[in-house]
């Protein structure tokens, strides 16, 4: 017992502290296991809260990516109703062109037609005179016979004899029928060429107008007052004298006040005289050595100044590619004129009327603007080196490779070559509307009246003419002939005759008119 005694205390200690640790460790257990659960409920629900705002935010993402979607949809919808809208338009012009292309060539095609048929036409006229022809020489020779045995029976007549007399009849018979013929050939030709180059030419002259300047030899200088004649003169002339070497024209200083007189046959001297005079007169400073000086910086000044307006004359028309010297040559045209008629802007409207006549006959406008800019450019050198100008301007833009066209269409302008190119006529036909229009161009009194001499000359040299007359100003020559030497049916040819020959000896602006008077007057007195 006592040992028992001894023992339980101890027993019992033991018993109770594995007994509390048992219950500490339940304690423990069911502690963790209720922090487990709330922490596992607790982790539940922020899951679910996760959850919840996680579908939310997928909704607004969905919701805002419906939103951005149908907004692309509408943008890219919109971009292509306006690309829609664009090729639309590119369709409609293209559609709009092809329709203008289909009227131009049903046009040209019309005009083809028309041409074929007058060509048949012209065929079936020509085979119905050429069968015509046929039958009067068959008839001919049987009249011939029948008259040739009439002759020998009726006459004594030798076979020569009365061969001479048939053939002089035969020539008069034949020369009859070929001013008959001409005539014919001539009104077909007028019928159906005459209404076409009217329509081309009046066209090329109402869509371009331009207008006229003319220059003279002389320019004036205004003085402030009549002082500055005596300092311009100098002490024993020296002043003036330096000055005409220095630019090479004549200065005349005479009483009229206010003004000295440059004069001076080629006008870029003149000009240049003309500008150093001014600067001179302005600066104050007159002695040989300052009129060197100032002609010398105005020489630059004008070369510069031609070059510009070579520059800005080739810009007028658009015609590119030519080299430096030839737009120098084009600028000194601007100080040449012809009759009165500023070379310069002549080329420039023949250029813009050979453009318009070529455009539309179906050819190549920028070739006939070109040709038509260059044609008269030999006219810048023409005073410098002896020969024509259109030989001049040939060689001057053969050395710049110029085409085969141009070089024909300066050189034969004026008919001195053949024309080897539709260009050639083109050109020649610009250049004379431009020159032959009223207020284009003029001409002393004393070239003006021999000209008109000249023509009446030439019209009354030939057989059977009795008077002439020049009238329209040198435009028209009216010939009035004997109607017992020249018979209607020889008159057309006469009248060609006589402008042939003028077309070969002179050489005027334009065109002449040549109107050819055959009458008969019987004059009886009643007594």
């Amino acid at each position: 017992m006592n040992i028992l005694a001894q023992i339980s205390p101890s027993v019992f200690l033991l018993v109770g502290l594995i007994a509390g640790a048992l219950v500490g460790a339940i304690v423990v257990f069911v502690v963790q296991k209720t922090v487990a659960k709330n922490r596992a409920k607790a982790l539940k629900e922020e899951l679910d809260s996760r959850i919840e705002t996680a579908k939310k935010q997928a909704e607004t993402i969905i919701k805002e990516a419906q939103v951005d979607a149908a907004a692309e949809k509408m943008k890219k919808r919109e971009e292509l109703s306006n690309e829609m809208n664009v090729r639309e338009k590119e369709l409609r012009k293209q559609e709009l062109d092809v329709s203008k292309r289909e009227d131009t060539v049903e046009r040209q095609q019309d005009k083809i037609r028309q041409q074929q048929k007058q060509v048949k036409n012209n065929e079936k006229e020509l085979a119905r005179q050429m069968n015509a022809a046929q039958n009067r020489n068959k008839e001919l020779s049987s009249l011939i016979t029948q008259q040739k045995n009439q002759l020998l029976k009726i006459t004594s007549l030798d076979m020569e004899q009365a061969k001479e007399l048939l053939l002089t009849r035969l020539e008069d018979e034949c020369e009859r029928e070929m001013s008959q013929l001409i005539q014919r050939k001539v009104t077909q030709a007028e019928e159906t060429a005459e209404e076409k180059s009217k329509e081309v030419i009046n066209l090329a002259i109402q869509r371009y107008a331009a207008e006229q300047t003319c220059d003279v030899s002389v320019s004036m200088v205004d003085i402030p007052s009549d002082d500055m004649k005596g300092r311009i003169i100098g002490r024993e002339g020296r002043n003036i004298r330096a000055f005409e070497k220095s630019t090479g024209v004549d200065v005349i200083v005479d009483d009229t006040p206010g003004i000295i007189v440059v004069s001076g046959f080629n006008p870029i001297r003149r000009e240049v005289a003309r500008l150093s005079m001014e600067r001179l007169i302005q600066d104050g400073r007159i002695h040989p050595t300052r009129i060197e000086e100032v002609v010398n910086q105005t020489k630059k000044d004008v070369h510069a100044k031609v070059t510009q307006i070579g520059k800005e004359a080739a810009e007028e028309v658009d015609v590119r590619g030519l080299n430096n010297k030839i737009i120098g040559m084009l600028g000194a045209l601007h100080y040449r004129t012809s009759y009165g008629q500023n070379v310069l802007r002549h080329s420039v409207e023949v250029a813009f009327l050979a453009q318009v006549m070529a455009d539309e006959l179906g050819l190549d406008g920028s070739i006939a603007k070109r040709a038509g800019l260059l044609h008269d450019i030999g006219k810048a050198m023409d005073r410098e080196i002896e020969g024509g100008h259109p030989a001049i301007g040939t060689n001057f833009l053969r050395r710049f490779k110029e085409s085969a066209i141009v070089l024909n269409a300066v050189e034969a302008h004026h008919g001195d070559i053949p024309a080897d190119n539709p260009y050639t006529p083109l050109v020649a036909a610009a250049d004379a509307i431009s020159a032959s229009r009223p207020g284009a161009r003029r001409e002393t009194l004393e070239r003006y009246i021999k000209r008109l001499e000249k023509l009446e000359g030439i019209a009354a040299g030939f057989e059977g003419v009795e008077n002439c007359f020049a009238i329209q100003a040198g435009r028209e020559v009216r010939v009035i002939v004997d109607a017992d030497k020249i018979k209607d049916d020889s008159a057309v040819k006469t009248a060609r005759d006589i402008a042939k020959k003028i077309e070969d000896e002179m050489t005027y602006p334009g065109e002449i008119k040549v109107t050819l008077l055959r009458e008969v007057r019987c004059v009886e007195y009643a007594r």
